[in-house]
């Protein structure tokens, strides 16, 4: 469908951060594709940085690799994975990329000796790059969701430009989202309103009316709560919607379209109500597959940033998407690689054992034991990145005997790096966005453990590195067992590593964990979490 003009759904937050705005949005979003709009979603982060690629995971969650090389929030993998679509680094956007435009712009006299101020010239950069992406992309919706809470500081030029945006687009053609909080006290067990009220009253004071309130509980939204809530909020008691806790996230698309959100969102974009059944039948049947598990499978993610689960949503993701594939349900250990020095034995407890992305020497040699660890006890083991750079150190030192062999991000001065810096990466001094990014093609060989999990001599992942296999090395660890069976760049680059006469021993310097996608699964993950259940069918055997 194709509409005359783009509508916008600009989605906002209060009360707290982390009230799931994103999978807010993302649902909203999936409602509408399902019922046949072209859609896309963009996510503004008012932080100064200029991309998400210098963050600390730990503090702010992953760093999502788009297929065009953005290092973007993590919110722009549940677009991803929501709509099965992939978005473009340009829909995350910051307070820096505005800034910088709009600097550059005066510097080049772009102005025309204007005294540049927030209003106009930032609020008109922030309007100019919505409707870029809306017009470009040919979208009949953009999802807009503006991160931060209602109140912030930073936030305040981009909701002013969205305000802005409600009068120059017209009321018919932008919808404002507000998510809140209606807390339960244990002590009296009744839904408050307070919180509600005071967050949409904040953005009543910016100039912004809400026409919908998607609110966070933990039980289902009381009819006189939401009577309340509508009176002190000026939104129609039916435009108030409960969104309570689900056991997946991929559940709540159909609970807000239950209670008419839709239906709501439609009528004010002058759709008609909106005919999605046909469409929701395929959607139904990838989240009940979340819930038809016959039994665990249990997984060691032994990692840098395990104090945030968020650190590795992707990953997290992949394996559950996997999972639920093949009727497993994945649990998942997160375990700091630094507490594993003389504690490695606690890993045999489990299926098996994946290294995810990370950087830095912290915590480096437990990783290199847990790879040694899962090779001797033929554990099957998935690395990436991170895994798959440490993988081959710790086969050089057990297997090969160069027990100095280092990469040289760790040890700068090994004598036998094993794991180096990319040629082009040398005098390379800003450190943002100056890593290997986005999606490369890669060489599969054939008759390999790589060839059968992908099906395919091409293929094309995402990259998010800066050190790479040193080939010098390549000859002495395939004659000791490990094969490189797969390339890139016309073979100058080993992507993947393997021992063949292990169970299930892969490791990739790609980032696979970022196209998975609920019902299509990526394959080495699938393929992974097949050889764990596969494992654990065995040691239950041994034990008869």
């Amino acid at each position: 469908m194709q509409a005359n003009s783009p509508k916008y759904l600009f989605v906002t937050g209060g009360v707290m951060s982390g009230l799931g705005k994103g999978v807010v949005t993302s649902s909203l979003a999936k409602l509408l594709q399902l019922s046949g709009h072209k859609i896309s979603c963009i996510k503004i982060d008012p932080y100064l940085n200029y991309d998400a690629g210098t963050m600390n995971p730990t503090a702010h969650g992953e760093v999502f690799v788009t297929e065009d090389g953005g290092e973007c929030d993590m919110d722009i993998g549940n677009y991803e994975r929501f709509l099965n679509q992939n978005i473009m680094k340009l829909h995350n956007i910051t307070t820096s990329q505005i800034y910088s435009r709009v600097i550059d712009a005066e510097r080049k006299g772009e102005y025309l000796g204007a005294c540049v101020q927030i209003i106009p010239h930032v609020t008109n950069e922030i309007k100019a790059r919505i409707k870029h992406i809306a017009l470009e992309e040919m979208l009949d919706v953009v999802a807009v969701e503006c991160g931060g809470t209602v109140g912030d500081m930073e936030s305040l030029p981009f909701l002013e430009a969205l305000r802005q945006m409600r009068l120059e687009e017209g009321p018919e053609n932008v919808i404002f989202v507000h998510v809140t909080l209606a807390p339960s006290l244990d002590v009296v067990g009744e839904q408050k309103t307070k919180p509600t009220q005071h967050s949409v009253q904040e953005l009543r004071r910016i100039g912004i009316q809400p026409d919908i309130l998607v609110v966070r509980c933990s039980l289902k939204l009381e009819d006189s709560v939401k009577k309340k809530i509508s009176m002190f909020s000026n939104v129609f008691q039916n435009d108030v919607f409960s969104c309570h806790d689900a056991k997946h996230i991929l559940e709540v698309p159909q609970m807000l379209y239950e209670q008419g959100i839709l239906g709501s969102i439609s009528k004010k974009f002058g759709y008609g109500e909106g005919v999605i059944e046909a469409s929701f039948a395929q959607w139904n049947a990838i989240v009940d597959s979340f819930k038809q598990s016959s039994s665990e499978v249990k997984i060691a993610m032994v990692g840098k940033y395990v104090k945030l689960a968020d650190s590795y949503v992707s990953i997290n993701q992949a394996l559950h998407h996997a999972g639920a594939k093949i009727g497993k349900a994945v649990k998942i250990d997160w375990i700091d690689s630094d507490e594993l020095n003389g504690n490695i034995d606690r890993l045999s407890k489990y299926d098996g054992i994946l290294v995810p992305g990370g950087f830095g020497s912290r915590g480096s040699e437990g990783i290199i034991s847990t790879a040694t660890y899962a090779r001797e006890k033929n554990i099957p083991y998935l690395g990436i990145c991170f895994g798959f750079q440490l993988a081959a150190v710790a086969f050089a030192r057990s297997v090969c005997g160069l027990a100095d062999a280092n990469s040289t991000e760790l040890a700068a001065q090994t004598k036998n790096p094993i794991i180096d810096l990319l040629p082009e990466q040398k005098g390379v001094s800003n450190k943002g966005g100056s890593l290997r990014l986005g999606a490369h093609e890669i060489e599969v060989s054939p008759s390999t453990l790589a060839h059968k999990v992908y099906n395919a001599e091409k293929i094309s992942k995402r990259h998010r590195h800066r050190y790479e296999f040193n080939k010098e090395y390549q000859k002495l660890l395939l004659e000791n067992g490990m094969i490189f069976s797969a390339s890139s760049d016309e073979g100058k680059r080993m992507e993947i590593l393997e021992i063949p006469s292990h169970k299930f021993y892969l490791a990739v310097q790609s980032h696979p964990e970022f196209s998975s996608r609920p019902g299509f699964p990526e394959e080495a993950f699938l393929s992974f979490v097949s050889a764990c259940v596969g494992a654990q069918s065995s040691a239950k055997l041994l034990k008869l």
